[in-house]
């Protein structure tokens, strides 16, 4: 079920685990040029997301843009089915995913060895993923502080640590914050990222002081959902924890 407020909807999509589903939570975003969406889910979700999307009566030809909040696997997954069936597709990122996203380094956390643990149909989509990340066009560059034309303005914030280039996306109008990978929730709780996804630990702990300050009515974390009470209060305590 998606939960969609004003023009923001968050897509609940699930990734199969031996323990069970791990939902994940990309978001669709309704302005007058077209849709927007932020982050592709992961590989093999293609036909999920696509319902989830019908779901709020929009088809793939009415997506416009992407915006990936940094390069992990669980949010590029879709990018080159979504690229092949939509022509013209926009691509944004932050200039430190650029390489990555673009093939020109390798996948910082997508080892040989995780891919070795993806069923054999999954590891062959994942494979042509890679191969497809050469002939991806960078359509916008994003930098920290930018100010997006969506949502009557949509700030860049740059929150390195998970991947050099993490970004959280703040929604100045609805006092909302998308915090990607930056933030979790657990049991209920507003936490940092998950360490063993962190490669610099303390560095995405120190990006969280960029988030102090900010007006917040609610806070949507890629792994958890929603946390609204008093994020901002939360944030300035986790901030506290960096070195």
């Amino acid at each position: 079920m998606n939960h969609q407020t004003t023009d923001l909807t968050v897509l609940h999509l699930s990734i199969p685990t031996p323990s069970g589903d791990n939902p994940i939570y990309p978001v669709m975003l309704r302005d007058e040029d077209g849709i927007t969406l932020v982050d592709t889910g992961m590989i093999g979700q293609f036909a999920g997301l696509e319902s989830a999307l019908e779901q709020e009566g929009v088809q793939l030809a009415d997506v416009k843009r992407i915006i990936l909040t940094h390069q992990d696997i669980d949010h590029i997954g879709n990018l080159g089915a979504l690229l092949d069936a939509i022509p013209g597709l926009e691509v944004w990122a932050h200039a430190d995913e650029v390489p990555y996203i673009k093939g020109e380094k390798p996948l910082i956390k997508f080892t040989a060895e995780r891919r070795a643990l993806l069923p054999a149909p999954v590891l062959a989509q994942a494979n042509q993923l890679l191969s497809q990340l050469p002939e991806i066009e960078i359509s916008r560059i994003l930098e920290d502080g930018d100010m997006l034309p969506l949502q009557g303005g949509i700030q860049v914030i740059h929150t390195p640590g998970h991947t050099p280039g993490h970004i959280c996306l703040y929604f100045r109008e609805s006092q909302f914050l998308l915090a990607a990978d930056a933030l979790r929730v657990v049991d209920d709780e507003l936490v940092g990222p998950a360490p063993p996804a962190t490669p610099d630990m303390p560095e995405a702990l120190r990006s969280l002081k960029r988030l102090i300050g900010l007006k917040l009515n609610k806070v949507l974390c890629y792994h958890g959902g929603e946390y609204t009470k008093e994020p901002a209060e939360h944030i300035a305590k986790l901030a506290e924890s960096a070195d």
